[in-house]
């Protein structure tokens, strides 16, 4: 039962930061960005589709993709209270993105041997998209915080905003214990080193958070993701069980 618990908080972690990156389709700054973010979004949305039809399949309920997607109140998601926060400016956004794809490049390195074979399988590629979206917004934060005085100010205002929120990547939540699983502590030295080399070159400083913020896996949630679920889940549940 740990294990569909496990994989369902990968499921609402991706599919909760694919839908916020969208947001950006015909809003971003540069055309090619315009390309990138939607591009990005599709990975982790079409990540978290297999994950919730795995999900289904281990809890043995008869519930499908889309009912765990669009069918479940905030209080029931699981996701990283990190990846639901609001897109904020651009330098919010990118620094987001690398806050998360940092920790699952190894995350998905360290199960591409997992036992679950969906779960190794889905690493197998994953992990190939997360490392072009840390380069993308790793490159990006370098070039904010190393820019203009203003875009530095604001990409250090975004890393103060949002590293109180990078502690619970590193809690273990239903995956304690699961053998398919990594240690999610284990992973923090891999995560640190990357945040450190782009922080060095892009000259932040990563402050020091006396009260990390953490609740996303017990379903306590900011009033910001019951706001996205209502846009989000508008269409299907006012058609439910269509079929496009």
């Amino acid at each position: 039962m740990a294990l569909w618990q496990a994989v369902l908080e990968l499921a609402d972690d991706h599919l909760v930061l694919g839908h916020r990156l969208g947001e950006w389709c015909g809003h971003a700054p540069l055309l090619e960005e315009d390309l990138a973010m939607p591009n990005m979004a599709l990975d982790l949305i079409g990540t978290a589709r297999v994950l919730y039809d795995h999900a289904g399949q281990l809890e043995g309920a008869g519930r499908s993709e889309d009912d765990l997607a669009y069918l479940r109140g905030e209080r029931e998601y699981r996701n990283l209270l990190l990846v639901e926060r609001p897109n904020g400016d651009f330098a919010h956004t990118m620094l987001r993105q690398l806050y998360f794809a940092a920790f699952m490049e190894p995350y998905w390195r360290a199960v591409e041997g997992s036992s679950d074979a969906v779960i190794a399988g889905v690493a197998g590629k994953a992990r190939k998209e997360v490392a072009y979206h840390i380069r993308h917004a790793g490159e990006w934060v370098i070039r904010l915080g190393d820019g203009t005085s203003e875009s530095a100010q604001r990409m250090q205002a975004a890393v103060d905003a949002l590293h109180l929120y990078t502690a619970e990547l590193f809690e273990e939540g239903a995956s304690a214990g699961e053998e398919a699983l990594p240690d999610r502590a284990a992973l923090r030295p891999a995560w640190d080193a990357t945040i450190a080399e782009i922080f060095g070159a892009a000259g932040l400083t990563a402050p020091e958070v006396r009260y990390p913020q953490s609740g996303g896996r017990s379903g306590i949630h900011g009033e910001d993701l019951g706001h996205m679920l209502a846009v989000m889940q508008a269409l299907h549940r006012e058609h439910p069980g269509v079929n496009w």
